[in-house]
């Protein structure tokens, strides 16, 4: 990946992912006021990036142009790539933050619950218990993909679990909500150096 040109902002970072399947630009402030520009070819996923962004309070512009033609996993995949790719460069050395942070958030009749820990290891445990075969034009088991990715290229331990509901929509989504709010809570800065007894994250 590739940093855009011009000044980045503290806590923020840019930058573009190329490959032969997709080329996706990302810019990510983590002490915005969740304004979204999404547009990946693929509406549910630009509404779950939009909630993401809103709940979490980041500032994000997200665009990819994938080879929708043969399916939407590349799309997904490397959205969550460059994503998680930036929140790793926006976070830098970790120092100050409260590493930690976790969530419930209830859509209707469907509650998610997130943990996230800002480790510098990744390690994704993501269980939605969907049913659906696909939402929109997005195959289900590209939105676990999603999460898992987005943990990987983030460096963070993540873990998602969908503790009820009957709609998948909804579950998607309280899921995406519960994450953003444990990201929220975790990059806060708390100025106490490197959160960890190691010294390093």
């Amino acid at each position: 990946m590739n940093d855009a040109t011009g000044p980045i902002p503290a806590r923020a970072a840019r930058l573009s992912r190329q490959t032969r399947e997709t080329q996706v630009e990302v810019a990510l402030t983590l002490d915005g006021a969740g304004v979204a520009q999404v547009a990946t070819g693929l509406p549910f996923l630009d509404h779950m990036l939009a909630a993401l962004a809103l709940h979490a309070r980041f500032d994000l512009s997200l665009r990819a142009a994938g080879d929708l033609e043969v399916c939407d996993h590349h799309t997904v995949e490397d959205c969550a790539l460059a994503l998680g790719d930036a929140l790793a460069r926006a976070l830098g050395d970790r120092a100050g933050i409260a590493r930690f942070g976790h969530a419930y958030a209830p859509l209707d009749e469907a509650l998610a619950r997130a943990v996230v820990d800002l480790s510098g290891r990744p390690w994704p445990a993501i269980e939605l218990g969907l049913v659906r075969e696909r939402i929109g034009a997005v195959a289900t088991e590209n939105l676990t993909h999603f999460l898992q990715s987005f943990a990987i290229a983030a460096r963070c331990a993540l873990h998602v679990d969908v503790l009820a509901g009957a709609n998948d929509h909804h579950r998607v989504e309280a899921a995406f909500k519960a994450v953003a709010l444990a990201l929220r809570a975790a990059v806060r800065p708390d100025g106490v150096g490197v959160p960890s007894t190691k010294g390093a994250l």
